[in-house]
């Protein structure tokens, strides 16, 4: 699969019709991904009209961690973490939709991830995370390590406008952004402004 750019990850936002508008903004600037996120708590409906929201814009969307909402809200396919199950049996029940694997650290996870049908794995944490505080960090430098895989590399974890640029030049297609993205005054204008470092 083709991925550059920026991969958006829903926020915790309580109103889905919140959630929804921030989405469709992030979707105005110009998003690569959206990845559907809710801890604890995904919901058949929100996913649903996510779904419909990124199909109208021709962007790919992806449920983390679970792969029946994925298939049941019309998907495009599913990203799981370390305890969410086997890559090689989700990418079964998938068919041929995408599959996403997070790797941390680890580049024989990467491997191991590729070599069970993964479209493209993500690193990270790449710097400190609001979201996740005690993740593990990633080395920039497992970026050009894993351009060998032959699929997108993602970059996770405490991202900025400000230090995206180094990930970029450090190997990664994409990034994964949570809070500088929909906590941004514009959203918007922000999601264009990710995209500019990956398409000048």
């Amino acid at each position: 699969m083709k991925l550059r750019g920026l991969y958006a990850i829903t926020p915790e936002i309580a109103e889905t019709e919140t959630l929804l508008r921030g989405v469709a903004q992030a979707l105005e600037g110009g998003i690569a991904m959206l990845q559907y996120r809710r801890k604890g708590r995904q919901r058949l409906d929100e996913a649903q009209g996510l779904a419909r929201m990124c199909r109208d814009r021709g962007v790919p969307f992806v449920v983390n961690d679970d792969v029946a909402l994925a298939l049941d809200c019309g998907a495009n396919g599913v990203h799981l973490g370390r305890d969410d199950g086997d890559p090689a049996a989700a990418r079964a029940m998938l068919k041929g939709g995408i599959l996403g694997v997070s790797c941390y650290d680890s580049l024989a996870t990467a491997r191991d991830a590729v070599a069970a049908g993964a479209d493209y794995v993500a690193f990270g944490s790449v710097f400190s995370s609001p979201t996740k505080p005690a993740a593990v960090r990633a080395p920039l430098s497992l970026f050009g390590e894993a351009r060998s895989l032959g699929v997108p590399l993602v970059a996770i974890g405490g991202i900025t406008l400000k230090n995206a640029p180094q990930l970029r030049a450090a190997g990664a297609d994409s990034v994964a952004v949570i809070s500088d993205l929909f906590e941004a005054p514009d959203v918007a204008a922000r999601a264009r402004a990710y995209g500019k470092l990956f398409h000048p």
